[in-house]
């Protein structure tokens, strides 16, 4: 118990990983004799700061601890529109919260990121028995998918299914784990693939469409095409809104090539384009898989196709044919 903390602060918008955070805190002194009767849980936009201070200072009942939680409290209070009220809390807060008895255990969970200048934020990560922790969600959860899914389920996601999964699941860890749990149900001790994504999430197309970009700028043009075909099939499915996301990922891929020719290096690749260091990074091993020319052919040929569907020459379904056949000629 001497090393541990008295106060700790967890806060951030990866609400899974907060979850699991607070859990493996608290849970084991909750499972100690008696530790359900000395863990108590607060609304902290409906429990006031002196309720907290209190439940925090109560001498704890045959156990060693006395744990309490408050969620939400510190954001509340520092809040636009707080007023006298949130500022009379956080000013309690600060005085009180340095005296905390040794067999005290306070924590403060938010859902969101607080301010750096936020005062409890601050009083917590300067006192010697203070621990604050952030959770923030990743740009790209491809990675975070990987390893969550060997290290929790024990299971195998090949990097461009993890992709795929992640393009579904933009900013939500939780969504991307609940996948996790039914793909790794699905394969049985196998590897989960691409195909596997696509075939057991709720976001089908989305993830289809993601894998088809990525096959044509990989130069996987059968799956491309069988992708395509798949999306098309989907009458809910907008070409226009496909032909615009092909055209996007060849004009990246194009400035990244340039970026290179001229002597730029991968580390500023990401400013340079425009995008996170995340997408620069997945552009700079695709496009490895074109020559400059080859790039300025097809993003050529994309602009005449797309001249040639507004006139109403061809349908975006042939331009998006031809531009596959047109990259299959070329591998």
């Amino acid at each position: 118990m001497a090393n541990e903390a008295l106060l700790y602060v967890f806060h951030g918008d990866d609400d899974l990983r907060i979850d699991e955070a607070v859990e493996a805190l608290i849970g084991p002194w909750r499972r100690e004799p008696n530790g359900d009767l000395n863990t108590t849980d607060l609304d902290g936009m409906t429990a006031s700061a002196g309720e907290v201070i209190a439940a925090a200072s109560a001498y704890p009942f045959l156990a060693a601890r006395r744990v309490v939680v408050v969620r939400g409290m510190l954001g509340w209070i520092a809040r636009k529109g707080a007023g006298e009220t949130g500022k009379k809390a956080v000013e309690l807060l600060e005085n009180e919260l340095p005296g905390l008895p040794d067999y005290a255990r306070l924590l403060f969970v938010e859902r969101s990121a607080l301010s750096e200048s936020h005062k409890i934020l601050k009083l917590s990560a300067a006192q010697p028995i203070g621990s604050v922790r952030f959770f923030a969600v990743p740009d790209d959860s491809t990675d975070w998918i990987i390893r969550r899914a060997k290290q929790v389920y024990n299971t195998v996601i090949e990097p461009q299914a993890a992709a795929a999964l992640a393009s579904v699941t933009p900013g939500d860890p939780r969504r991307a784990d609940n996948e996790l749990i039914k793909l790794a149900a699905y394969v049985d001790g196998r590897a989960i693939t691409e195909s596997d994504v696509a075939l057991l999430t709720p976001y089908v197309s989305e993830a289809s469409m993601f894998a088809m970009v990525d096959a044509l700028a990989e130069g996987r043009t059968r799956q491309a095409s069988q992708l395509l075909h798949k999306l098309l099939e989907q009458q809910d499915e907008d070409p226009f809104g496909m032909y615009g996301m092909v055209a996007r990922q060849f004009r990246l891929l194009l400035l990244t090539k340039e970026h290179f020719a001229g002597g730029g290096g991968s580390n500023t690749l990401a400013e340079a384009i425009g995008q996170k260091k995340f997408v620069a990074d997945k552009l700079a091993r695709q496009s490895r898989a074109f020559d400059l020319a080859d790039l300025e052919e097809v993003y050529r040929q994309i602009g005449e196709y797309d001249f040639q569907i507004k006139t109403g020459q061809i349908s975006i379904e042939l331009a998006l044919d031809l531009l596959i056949a047109g990259l299959a000629a070329r591998r």
